[in-house]
């Protein structure tokens, strides 16, 4: 696709910030319904269907951070009263500092802040957690990737298993469209852009920061199976171990 008298090529995510300006789109739901005639019967569907699919993510959410303080605190809880009362105190947040309307036209600078810090936290803490487990609990990367192979309940995860690829040819799909489609990566790369010239940068900063934040998965993800066994839930690991 090229702009109206331009040779310059427009290219996906370029193309759906011009068309959302124009159209004065604030949402994914109100975008897709704009490419078939602004159906607003279409445009319920994918809203109904975002509510739902949000909900999970949602859960999850809750259920990491109640896992994070009955973690640090080392405390247990059976009746689920640590995740009802982050989702009071979430629900509260929302509703003090959260988007209370959207305006095409209006930025919102303090959310887009606030997701920028939380970028920079997630992504200093994976380093900081993978080195410490790599470097200090492990003397590096062949070290724990030897003693993972050398693991019985281990050592399979190093064979190759065709019978996977459909799964992980899926997964990947999914995870690229996700960049852009879901809700939450829609508002902030569509509705939240200021200028066209932001995505020269993100077309370098972004895959940046998903190669940083993933240098040490695996480490932590064997490291975690080495130390624990199976005792504790792989999606603890980055607070357990240290």
């Amino acid at each position: 696709f090229y702009g109206k008298n331009s040779e310059e090529p427009l290219f996906i995510l370029r193309k759906m910030i011009r068309i959302s300006k124009r159209y004065r789109i604030t949402s994914i739901a109100d975008f897709v319904a704009s490419r078939y005639g602004k159906s607003a019967t279409l445009g319920g569907i994918i809203t109904v269907i975002a509510v739902f699919g949000g909900i999970p993510y949602i859960a999850l959410q809750l259920k990491a951070i109640s896992y994070s303080f009955l973690i640090i605190t080392g405390t247990t809880d059976t009746g689920g009263q640590t995740a009802f009362y982050v989702a009071i105190a979430l629900a509260l947040f929302a509703i003090l500092f959260g988007t209370r309307h959207l305006n095409p036209l209006e930025r919102h600078e303090g959310m887009v802040a606030a997701i920028t810090f939380e970028s920079i936290v997630k992504l200093l803490t994976f380093l900081l957690v993978g080195g410490f487990v790599t470097y200090g609990m492990f003397d590096g990367y062949d070290d724990i990737f030897t003693q993972a192979q050398k693991n019985p309940s281990l050592e399979h995860l190093f064979r190759f298993d065709p019978s996977t690829y459909p799964d992980l040819m899926w997964m990947t799909i999914l995870s690229a469209l996700v960049v852009i489609l879901l809700p939450r990566q829609f508002h902030m790369a569509v509705v939240e852009n200021v200028s066209e010239s932001h995505i020269n940068k993100a077309m370098w900063l972004f895959p940046l920061y998903l190669l940083l934040i993933n240098l040490f998965v695996l480490p932590i993800a064997l490291g975690g199976r080495i130390y624990f066994g199976n005792t504790q839930a792989a999606d603890r690991f980055v607070l357990a171990l240290p």
